[in-house]
């Protein structure tokens, strides 16, 4: 009987360890095969044509390292463990740095629109909202006032019409000066007097404290209406633009195809390297791609001299297709035209 309780004992320490390692957070990201999301149910182009194939999106699944997940990535090849240095900035909080992704997507979708409608001559406007805050310094002054995600729309009740024209008028004050910031919070306009101060980091230099980027937003005819819900991150851009395009034009480009990619859009339609390629062409192929469009980027002398393994993204992309034996055509893309000139070509699926 004895003997019967000890053991009980134990198993119940077990099991309490076990559980509590389980909770443990450790300082790394686990990056994981993400999923393939078929973008027709996403983005709705008023008035669209439909396709008969699927473009989609595919993403990277960011965990918080804990034990269990450590091992778990140890033991498979395209799990990779990052430092949280490596996924953030040390000054960013992870509140801040979800907001920064949500920014980065925002972004991505208004370039893709861009160069949708460009591409399908069809008419649209840029419209500048003002100063999008995508930090706050804890030790500077802007700390009290603003929260990150706040818009700033006027400093001393001048306008500005971007972001570099905000910074040349704050640069021209000096330490110790106030400045009236106009701003919007939780849809509210709000206004209050911010002290500048110096940088900890660069004592020659005086501000707020804030990061920030232009806040804008875009106006086309036929309108477009993007449900993202919580993708964050800049890297759905090109298939953005392929979607909204073939939701313009009569010509379905898919030709019945299923057809994955990933890759930064620019708005003269460049498309920029990416991170986790090989776990998103994984992702890819378990949602049966047939294609899978790659960023053919540019490795620098710099990038090589910093990482002399380094690879592009589409050599990335083929290396991870022959890891789990795909039958997933891989195709180097540089711009929005590459991807749309392969499928124009293409024969359409009978």
């Amino acid at each position: 009987m004895k003997f019967r309780k000890n053991r009980l004992r134990i198993l119940i320490c077990i099991v309490i360890i076990l559980a509590a390692i389980s909770f443990i957070r450790l300082p790394y990201y686990i990056e994981m095969p993400g999923s393939a999301l078929q973008l027709a149910p996403i983005i709705k182009v008023k008035g669209g044509y439909h396709e008969k194939g699927q473009l989609m999106l595919t993403t990277v699944r960011m965990a918080r390292a804990t034990p269990y997940l450590y091992v778990w990535a140890k033991l498979h090849k395209h799990d990779d463990i990052v430092p949280l240095d490596e996924v953030r900035d040390k000054n960013q909080t992870e509140e801040e740095y979800n907001v920064y992704q949500l920014y980065l997507m925002e972004n991505s979708k208004h370039n893709a629109i861009e160069v949708a409608f460009s591409n399908a001559h069809k008419p649209y406007k840029s419209h500048y909202k003002g100063i999008y805050v995508l930090d706050v310094y804890d030790d500077m002054p802007a700390s009290k006032v603003l929260k990150v995600g706040d818009r700033v729309t006027k400093v001393d009740h001048h306008s500005f019409q971007s972001s570099k024209q905000f910074m040349n008028y704050v640069g021209k004050k000096k330490l110790g000066d106030s400045v009236a910031i106009t701003y919007i919070h939780d849809h509210k306009e709000k206004t209050a007097s911010v002290k500048l101060a110096r940088f900890k980091e660069n004592k020659d230099k005086v501000g707020i404290g804030i990061g920030l980027v232009d806040d804008r937003t875009l106006t086309s005819n036929p309108s477009v209406k993007m449900n993202t819900e919580n993708i964050g991150g800049p890297s759905a851009g090109l298939m953005f633009s392929l979607e909204i395009y073939n939701q313009l034009t009569k010509q379905d480009i898919t030709k019945g195809y299923k057809i994955a990619g990933t890759g930064e859009i620019a708005t003269n339609g460049e498309v920029g390297r990416i991170g986790g390629i090989d776990k998103k062409v994984i992702a890819a192929s378990k949602a049966g791609a047939e294609i899978f469009f790659a960023p053919n980027d540019h490795i620098t002398p710099e990038m090589k001299k910093t990482d002399p393994h380094i690879k592009t993204n589409y050599q990335e992309a083929l290396q991870a297709a022959k890891d789990i034996h795909t039958k997933m055509k891989i195709v180097p893309v540089k711009t929005f035209n590459d991807a749309l000139s392969y499928l124009n070509q293409l024969k359409a699926k009978e």
